[in-house]
């Protein structure tokens, strides 16, 4: 019969040897863990760097130059606060006291992306309007002179022209889907954030069908993508390398990059930029209405869903709406087979529409279903800025 005390030791030698066991297959099921985490970031990686590599090369720096507004720049000399800044003389001033010598141009600096290797970039209007002269700067650095500038104000949209060198190739960039993108996909920002050309930035798709005072017509992608002064008129691309939209504005209490980013779908620039390329204006259809967001306490009181439509405020006489039928207090269910949630989706969808065709409009009356036909016409200069 053993001892007792070597009973304890090989009992204890046992649980040693059991507990040593248990400790090497947590670790090995804890090192195959942590290899399939760091095969999953190096594929996430490697796919950023792919999209990177794909939209890269038709990313350009677009520097416009406009020369100050003279009443704002005398305001300027005129305030005391600023001439204490400069004890001697007032900046533009001789020191006869003459007047002041020629402005020079102040540069703005934007980004842009190439749609036609012939030489066509599409970008912001904020970038290049009122420019006296738009320089494109390539990926590799060569300066060309713009030929031509057609800008939207009301989409903030504007399309660049330049003459690219004899045997110059350039990489057009693919345009992507944008209807297509879900809240949560992953997309990257490029541009030239502060004068950082060709910088790249991660995030995801925040949010759809946004709306925002500065740009009055269309709804807009919100990414957390860094998204800084520069990235104006950059390309927001995918994970195939396509751009999916236009980076354009952010939201922020200080000025800069906060996490809340916003970009035009490429789906609406596409129309946007092919209304100015062959008409060099954009036209626009409309319904001769004014309209309002359908609350809540509305919709349920219209035994609605929320944001199923839109009231109707206010119909001009004699415009396409008027002669369609339509009332005040209507509500806009449905517009062209789309349904209609909110303002913007109405204002987006009418729009882009052929001028003159006919179009159906579903319609909640009196609690009752009511089918429209209305035949579309061209939103004038005096409407452009109140009525879908």
């Amino acid at each position: 019969m053993a001892h007792p005390r070597w009973n304890r030791v090989f009992c204890w030698f046992c649980s040693w040897t059991i507990c040593a066991t248990l400790s090497a297959d947590v670790l090995a099921a804890e090192q195959d863990n942590m290899s399939e985490a760091v095969r999953h970031a190096r594929g996430l990686s490697l796919a950023f760097r792919k999209a990177a590599e794909t939209a890269m090369p038709s990313v350009v720096t677009l520097v416009a130059k406009t020369k100050p507004d003279p009443d704002d720049l005398r305001r300027l000399l005129n305030d005391p606060r600023f001439r204490r800044l400069f004890p001697q003389d007032a900046p533009g001033e001789s020191q006869e006291g003459q007047g002041a010598a020629e402005h020079p141009t102040i540069p703005n600096v934007g980004s842009g992306v190439i749609i036609d290797a012939a030489g066509v970039i599409l970008t912001n209007n904020h970038v290049v309007q009122d420019a006296e002269e738009v320089i494109v700067r390539l990926q590799d650095g060569q300066e060309l002179k713009a030929t031509e500038v057609k800008t939207d104000p009301l989409s903030d949209l504007a399309i660049v022209r330049f003459k690219p060198d004899a045997g110059q190739k350039l990489r057009a960039a693919r345009l992507g889907d944008s209807e297509s993108l879900k809240i949560g996909d992953w997309v990257i920002a490029i541009g030239s954030p502060f004068e950082l050309e060709a910088t790249v930035s991660a995030g995801i798709i925040s949010g759809k069908g946004r709306g925002i005072e500065k740009i009055q017509r269309g709804r807009l992608l919100q990414t957390d993508a860094a998204i800084n002064p520069g990235n104006s008129g950059g390309p927001l691309v995918n994970l195939d390398g396509e751009v999916v939209g236009i980076n354009t504005a952010i939201a922020s209490s200080s000025g800069g990059y906060q996490g809340i980013g916003f970009a035009i779908p490429t789906d609406r620039a596409k129309w946007i930029s092919q209304e100015l390329l062959t008409r060099g204006t954009v036209r626009r259809a409309y319904l001769g209405i004014r309209i309002e967001e359908l609350t809540p306490q509305a919709a349920q009181k219209l035994k609605l869903a929320p944001r199923s439509g839109v009231f109707v405020a206010d119909v001009v006489p004699g415009g396409p709406a008027d002669v369609a039928g339509l009332k005040v207090n209507d509500v806009i269910t449905e517009f062209a087979g789309e349904r209609v949630r909110g303002p913007r989706d109405l204002q987006d969808v009418v729009e882009q529409k052929p001028i003159d065709s006919k179009q159906t409009l579903r319609i909640m009356r009196d609690g009752a279903p009511v089918t429209a036909t209305v035949t579309l016409q061209e939103l004038q200069e005096s409407s452009l800025r109140t009525r879908p």
